[in-house]
């Protein structure tokens, strides 16, 4: 097989992976309902010495709050997906063959690197304007209670945690396609897959 098909099975790795992966995140419940991607209340509710602590020792507010941020993250995702599409399609894979003979998430990884912060940069003003325009009283009260804060920097608390379970979600994805090939009926992926030995 040629380098340049190796190339193309890495394009054809990535894009289901994303696409599963996104289409995942992106349903009703879709981060939540993640065994990889549910969101964790972010750093910034966490400040100590905070008032938002002590408004957090409710059990029932601390879950509301972070499945409203979860909610929230879906409609990051949203925007994220076309620029990682964007990004497969114009990436530049100096060695196909070392991420195809990689650990079980070595494309997801390559990709990841190679965007840096794009997905991050792209997700905040879209979570801010979500979160403005929601008026979340669970939401509101947890940003309200912390000095100095606002909605601008808990959509970028929020998008640095979206971030990192996309990726997490991808990776899931692409540990699946490796593990079972066949389940994506594309000959030249699944040949390329078990010719390098793909773990």
């Amino acid at each position: 097989m040629r380098r340049v098909e190796y190339t193309d099975q890495i394009e054809d790795l990535l894009v289901l992976s994303s696409r599963r992966a996104f289409a995942r995140l992106t349903q009703p419940g879709g981060f939540w309902d993640s065994s990889v991607a549910r969101i964790n209340l972010p750093v910034l509710f966490g400040r100590p010495g905070s008032v938002t602590q002590k408004v957090l020792n409710s059990p029932y507010f601390k879950d509301k709050l972070q499945q409203e941020l979860n909610r929230i993250a879906e409609d990051g995702a949203r925007v994220a997906a076309p620029v990682v599409y964007n990004a497969i399609r114009t990436l530049s894979v100096p060695d196909a063959l070392a991420l195809l003979r990689g650990g079980s998430t070595a494309a997801t990884t390559f990709l990841r690197q190679s965007m840096g912060s794009a997905l991050v940069n792209v997700m905040i003003p879209e979570l801010e304007q979500v979160m403005r325009v929601a008026e979340d009283p669970i939401l509101n009260t947890a940003v309200n209670a912390l000095a100095g804060v606002d909605l601008a920097d808990a959509a970028h608390a929020l998008a640095l945690e979206a971030d990192n379970a996309i990726w997490y979600e991808i990776g899931a994805q692409e540990a699946e396609i490796r593990d079972n090939p066949e389940a994506t009926h594309n000959p030249g992926l699944i040949a390329a897959l078990r010719r390098t030995g793909s773990p």
